[in-house]
């Protein structure tokens, strides 16, 4: 873990992104398109048969993306929307994309935390007003960590996503202060560090991989932790150790 010109008295709110900072995104999507499958294979053979090749549901996506150019932020409008684009070409009932869809979303709430994660929420969201700040469609409530935070905002709220300002500006205001008194804290060095720069925040990135910062982005993030457990010991709040 590293503090570069981390200024803790500043901070009096913290915005945190979900998927890969919290838990690892990739197997709970898997989960889910493999609950989604199970469900078209029972209610809409056909359509199952299509989407088992990722071209065709990659293509699906691509021609909802076309036609809806402006939810593209929207990744839950896309996801249902695609489902109906396969059903239609497999001469379906598109109306089947609403239900198929809610076993995808069920699923995609179901998600396994990073060991840190939960005793990382309880110390900061103990000293700090704490704020998902998302891209993606995960519910905290749902998910069941909804007690430690203060909002939630995602890019369908808002109309647009990380890295837009726009979206951490809400985040700011949803925790009542200033950017300039928000950590973020976040994963992806685009998304969650240049966004976050470019609003007036200092940042904190949480680096499990080992990854070096990329020299495109312009500044640097004020901290960098292995994992959440390590950004509460930069922070000085303290964790409870789980055995």
């Amino acid at each position: 873990m590293t503090a570069l010109g981390l200024d803790v008295a500043r901070i009096r709110a913290i915005t945190l992104d979900l998927d890969d900072t919290l838990w690892p995104i990739w197997p709970t999507i898997q989960r889910a398109e493999d609950a989604l499958s199970a469900w078209l294979s029972t209610h809409a053979p056909r359509t199952a048969a299509l989407a088992r090749n990722p071209d065709t549901r990659q293509r699906a996506r691509e021609q909802v993306l076309a036609d809806r150019p402006a939810q593209a932020h929207d990744l839950a409008t896309i996801r249902r929307e695609a489902i109906g684009q396969l059903l239609t070409w497999a001469g379906d009932d598109p109306a089947l994309a609403e239900p198929a869809f809610e076993v995808f979303f069920a699923e995609r709430q179901r998600v396994t935390l990073f060991a840190d994660a939960l005793p990382a929420l309880a110390a900061l969201s103990a000293s700090y007003p704490v704020v998902a700040l998302s891209n993606g469609n995960a519910d905290v409530h749902r998910v069941g960590i909804g007690q430690f935070f203060r909002g939630a905002v995602n890019a369908t709220q808002i109309g647009v996503g990380k890295p837009d300002r726009r979206i951490f500006t809400a985040a700011a205001q949803a925790a009542g202060v200033p950017e300039s008194a928000v950590l973020h804290v976040g994963d992806d060095a685009h998304l969650d560090g240049a966004g976050a720069l470019a609003a007036g925040m200092q940042v904190a990135w949480i680096n499990r991989g080992g990854e070096h910062w990329p020299a495109a982005i312009p500044g640097r993030p004020h901290a960098v932790a292995s994992d959440m457990r390590a950004l509460c010991e930069l922070l000085g709040v303290e964790t409870a150790h789980q055995d």
